[in-house]
């Protein structure tokens, strides 16, 4: 079952103490910052009056978007107007307070606003600067607008699915910059603590995309010599296997593994065919390799092979729906899941924070805020007093839902 946690206690993961200003909006930028909000930092989320695009994302529940509450939760929103001088006053503060900063606008817009990482860091020397974009800050499509499926399109994954060509039905290219982007920071925080010095770290989602993809998908270009033998790419109907009345999933790698999943699906003859007898050998056989095999798989229930290959230790599972996921055994006994009240949305469910940390636990300690829900304690800890901070919500500088 969903483990039920209550949100109000204090940050206890390995980077409590550290200070982020995430400036950043949509996907890629929010999930690595809330990934640094569970391991303990504080994280402030700098939204427009308009607020981040992804608060308007569905399904909702009395007005919180399902997708914006997962990616925003420990974090604190101060709702700031930059296109006024007091208000980049404000985020010039923010910036010096911090230990690092985060953002996804387009190259340069930060340096035009005058929050560009030259602007800080002779002032700031520890400073750590996150810039995320799509393609980097040169080349010829560095001006386009980019999504996650414009990465896709662009790097490759979207001719790596069978038929014609088609997005991965997840926003892949924006979740591997996340995390890419989370590790970097905590990178260049660590040099920063040894040599004093913080630094600018540029990230793109094509970077990001390229590298996961590199080591499988495009192993056939890892080696220019044209005398290389190339292999045939991955597909999913080696792994995605249909049964007498489903489906299931079944990926021996191993020969061991191939050689009971032979057993378990009564052709144990195949053993001995040399075109199977190495991982090699059946990467050169694929074809031959899947109709065989598709052939005994046909010949049993989901259920029947779940035993068959429980007992023969076989790398498999059963296809989840998504609605199975809530309801799994392991994910149950694992508490994957956890559940907390918020006080717009009402009860949410959300993933635990991934990485287990003996000493310093991660947490979900705080609800996803409403838009400047935070705007006051932000600006006094900046040292702005009750008429100032009143006068700035008068102007329009700050606003709050």
């Amino acid at each position: 079952m969903s483990q039920r946690i209550n949100l109000g206690g204090t940050a206890t993961g390995p980077l409590t103490g550290v200070k982020v200003i995430d400036f950043t909006a949509v996907y890629s930028g929010p999930i690595a910052a809330s990934i640094l909000g569970d391991q303990g930092a504080e994280v402030i989320k700098v939204e427009s009056r308009h607020g981040d695009l992804m608060r308007a994302g569905l399904p909702k529940s009395n007005g919180a978007g399902s997708s914006f509450t997962t990616m925003n939760r420990n974090k604190k929103s101060l709702c700031l107007d930059l296109k006024t001088e007091e208000g980049l006053g404000i985020a010039r503060k923010l910036i010096a307070s911090a230990d690092v900063i985060m953002e996804n606008f387009r190259p340069g817009v930060m340096d035009r606003l005058g929050l560009g990482y030259e602007q800080f860091n002779q002032a700031h020397p520890k400073l750590v600067y996150v810039s995320i974009n799509g393609v980097g800050a040169i080349g010829p499509y560095v001006k386009r607008p980019i999504y996650d499926a414009i990465i896709q399109a662009l790097s490759g994954f979207t001719s790596l699915q069978s038929g014609e060509p088609a997005m991965v039905n997840s926003l892949v290219c924006d979740k591997v910059t996340s995390l890419t982007a989370a590790q970097a920071v905590t990178a260049a925080l660590f040099s920063a603590e040894r040599s004093g010095r913080g630094q600018r770290v540029e990230l793109s989602m094509l970077d990001a995309s390229l590298f996961f993809l590199w080591p499988d998908v495009m192993n056939n270009y890892t080696f220019p010599d044209e005398n290389v033998e190339n292999i045939p790419q991955l597909d999913h109907s080696i792994f995605m296997r249909q049964t007498r009345d489903g489906w299931i999933a079944s990926m021996p790698v191993q020969q061991k593994e191939a050689d009971a999943s032979f057993r378990a699906l009564d052709i144990a003859h195949l053993s001995k065919d040399e075109r199977f007898s190495s991982a090699e050998a059946r990467t050169r056989n694929r074809k031959a390799y899947i109709e065989l095999t598709g052939e005994a798989y046909v010949r049993f229930t989901t259920d029947e092979l779940c035993q068959r290959f429980e007992k023969e230790d076989v790398p498999y599972s059963r296809i989840n729906q998504r609605e199975d996921v809530i309801n799994d055994p392991q994910i149950k006994a694992m508490e994957a899941l956890w559940t907390y009240n918020h006080p717009l949305a009402g009860e949410v469910r959300s993933p635990r924070p991934p990485a287990q940390f003996s000493e310093t636990p991660s947490n979900i300690h705080a609800h996803t805020p409403t838009l400047g829900e935070h705007n006051v304690d932000v600006l006094k800890a900046l040292g702005f007093g009750d008429v100032e901070i009143e006068a700035f919500s008068a102007k329009g500088v700050v606003y709050a839902e």
